[in-house]
């Protein structure tokens, strides 16, 4: 697969910097065995000062042409090139040291060799320009993948934040006919009631800024949502409650009581002429926070919606939430419909996030 100079990416100077310090030891450690052996130990620090001297230069260029977008199949010729050209100028002040240092008995420099016995300096810059490659490399690939988890991450929570705000146009329907039902029976305070209490159930579901709450928080909003259908459905509504010990400040998905319970009264309780049981338990076991909806079915009813929009609400954001860390179940069991969820048992921390 060719190599595409889009994937390389300038690293901060800092990075590309560091990078030269592997080859630099390596040239310092060759120097080593030149002490105490006439003029090598000049020679050998002389050419790790210019190996220093030519790494911004190269950086600068490398930075240059990545942002030119310069495909490797040109930039390598063209480091090789210059890269030659600076072991060259190192051959030379190699040349013009005796004269410098004034050493005596030094012999004058061949300048037409000046083209050759540049392997070291050569083979250090070279060294040099592919750790540096290699740097730009792993930074973009860093910086991609960082890109991809933000917009996977923006994705997840916009999916999120949509599942949150699907209301069930039955609800709100039903909610208005019921206080429009009140307003002709001049029942004009207990309209005003179930219209603040809807008022803040709605302002409730918009304005929480977490997936996920703690579980006192998702039952006092399940509490105002049945105080609205129960002004609707009057005694037909029994509620029973099962609060386990040690749950209130478990984290819950938000959100997600609510379309269960509204999906067990559309479908169940709202169906009866006679009175109909909801139950609702929460319990923390074996390290999981398992919730239980139960309710009674309308007369001669073998189903009960089976995929419905709620249901299908909560598996998708159970999904995202807690990827093959969750279960859920619902169907007919004894006469009575249940639905059961386990999701892993976390406590909220008072920053709102999931501990």
């Amino acid at each position: 697969m060719a190599l595409d100079a889009s994937v390389f990416s300038p690293p901060p100077w800092r990075v590309s910097l560091m990078a030269a310090l592997p080859i630099g030891l390596c040239l310092l450690v060759m120097a080593v065995p030149a002490v105490g052996h006439g003029h090598a130990l000049a020679y050998r620090t002389l050419y790790l000062l210019a190996f220093l001297a030519w790494v911004p230069v190269l950086i600068w260029l490398q930075r240059a042409l990545w942002r030119a977008g310069w495909s490797p199949w040109k930039t390598v010729p063209l480091l090789l090139a210059v890269t030659y050209l600076m072991a060259v100028v190192n051959n030379v002040l190699g040349f013009l040291l005796p004269e410098a240092m004034g050493w005596s008995g030094a012999q004058p420099p061949r300048w037409p060799r000046v083209f050759f016995g540049v392997d070291d300096c050569w083979l250090a810059l070279i060294a040099y320009c592919a750790a540096n490659a290699l740097v730009g490399h792993s930074h973009a690939l860093k910086e991609a993948q960082s890109r991809q988890t933000q917009a996977l991450l923006a994705a997840r929570d916009a999916e999120l934040r949509a599942l949150r705000y699907q209301l069930n146009p039955h609800f709100l329907f039903n909610t208005l006919n019921g206080v429009s039902s009140l307003v002709a029976q001049a029942r004009g305070e207990e309209a005003r009631t179930m219209l603040a209490r809807l008022g803040g159930f709605l302002r409730a579901t918009l304005d929480r800024p977490s997936h996920e709450v703690s579980v006192a928080e998702e039952l006092a909003m399940t509490e105002t949502y049945l105080a609205i259908e129960q002004v609707r459905l009057g005694d037909r509504l029994r509620v029973e409650w099962d609060i386990g010990a040690g749950v209130l400040d478990a984290s819950l998905p938000s959100l997600l009581l609510q379309p269960l319970v509204e999906n067990a009264i559309r479908h169940g309780i709202a169906r009866r002429s006679a009175a109909g049981r909801l139950s609702i338990a929460l319990h923390a076991r074996a390290g999981e926070l398992q919730l239980r909806v139960v309710n009674d079915l309308a007369p001669d009813d073998e189903a009960q919606g089976g995929q419905t929009l709620g249901h299908a609400n909560v598996r998708q954001r159970m999904a995202w939430l807690y990827p093959q860390r969750h279960a859920f179940a619902a169907g007919l069991e004894d006469g009575v419909y249940v639905v059961a969820i386990a999701i892993p048992f976390q406590r909220l921390d008072p920053r709102g996030d999931a501990a």
